[in-house]
């Protein structure tokens, strides 16, 4: 496909005052087009279909989770990247010496504190809904302070510079690990199967670097991720739901680039019942030499586990280092 047929589509999306609102309006975050409709005070059809054509012409990217829709600033692979690049630096400059275009955008963006505000809401709505569950768990375990610096310490991530890479953060939850660890990645891809969960860690990380982090729906027996495409793949408390956790590790190993870096947050074997039947918890906890055979089937070395007592449960982090395929 020649420039010329790339850049007519183009031009075409950008040839209305709405559509040059959306991608403004991208530029600062990742938003659902009920969201847009919101702020642009236009009908939610009408909205879909300035997405439409801001998709078709490869300014924009769709992507689905549960029931919501939600839309980012994008150019296709096979696009020339200059052509975002000028995108964004011609609507940038229109801004700057269009007043008119100029005080649009700054009231579209006095409206995009109402979006924060309202992921907030949901967020605080959901914790006060479990907070007994919440609390029930976390009497169990050590505090999370010296576990998020033990982790810190295993995956380097307090080196200088960006030595996590491209971090995947399977079963985000909350966010909280994409959070902590964003300002020592290149990029943050977070992961859950749940679009609540997706939209608590939203609010979580909306004030992150727009582009430094990608929220995507999926499930980990499955990742909806291309091969070798992260150096560094993180389990935090999450593969004890796992019926099959040789499946849920051999996805993170194709994903894994190689000599990429594996951490897994979890419980240590334990006999609280309890968990299993009340909060889902599918595994015990694993033992060490569960974990080694769970790595060396996956294609992972294996290193020494890091144990952090505190709790009436022991957490423990296993890391172990992508083998040559």
């Amino acid at each position: 496909m020649t420039h010329t047929l790339l850049i007519d589509p183009l031009l075409r999306a950008l040839a209305d005052p709405t559509r040059l609102r959306i991608m403004r309006l991208l530029s600062h975050m990742e938003l659902a087009v009920g969201e847009l409709a919101q702020v642009l005070g236009q009908s939610q059809p009408r909205v879909s279909r300035h997405v439409k054509i801001l998709c078709d012409a490869a300014l924009a990217e769709r992507r689905k989770e549960g029931s919501w829709v939600f839309l980012k600033a994008s150019i296709a692979p096979g696009q020339p990247p200059q052509l975002g690049a000028a995108t964004a630096t011609l609507l940038s400059a229109a801004e700057a010496e269009d007043t008119a275009f100029a005080a649009q955008c700054a009231e579209d963006r006095r409206h995009l504190a109402a979006i924060r505000n309202a992921r907030e809401t949901v967020a605080a709505d959901y914790f006060a809904r479990h907070a007994a569950q919440w609390d029930q768990i976390r009497s169990l375990l050590s505090p999370d302070e010296p576990v998020e610096a033990a982790l810190a310490r295993a995956l380097g991530a307090q080196d200088d510079g960006r030595p996590l890479g491209r971090l995947l953060d399977v079963g985000t939850g909350t966010g909280r690990m994409a959070e902590l660890f964003a300002p020592s990645a290149a990029h943050v891809t977070a992961l859950d199967n749940s679009p609540e969960m997706l939209r608590i860690a939203r609010a979580r990380l909306q004030h992150l670097p727009n582009g430094s982090v990608d929220l995507v729906q999926g499930d980990f027996t499955s990742l909806p991720l291309g091969d070798t495409g992260y150096d560094t793949v993180l389990f935090h408390q999450v593969l004890h739901y796992a019926q099959a956790p040789e499946l849920a590790l051999a996805e993170a190993a194709r994903v894994c680039a190689p000599g990429g870096l594996i951490a897994v947050v979890d419980l240590a074997a334990h006999e609280h019942e309890e968990l299993r039947s009340a909060h889902a918890h599918a595994r015990l906890g694993f033992t060490d030499e569960q974990m080694r055979r769970l790595f060396t089937s996956a294609g992972f070395s294996a290193d020494p586990a890091i144990a952090i007592a505190g709790g009436q449960l022991t957490v423990k982090i296993w890391t172990g280092r992508r083998l040559p395929a």
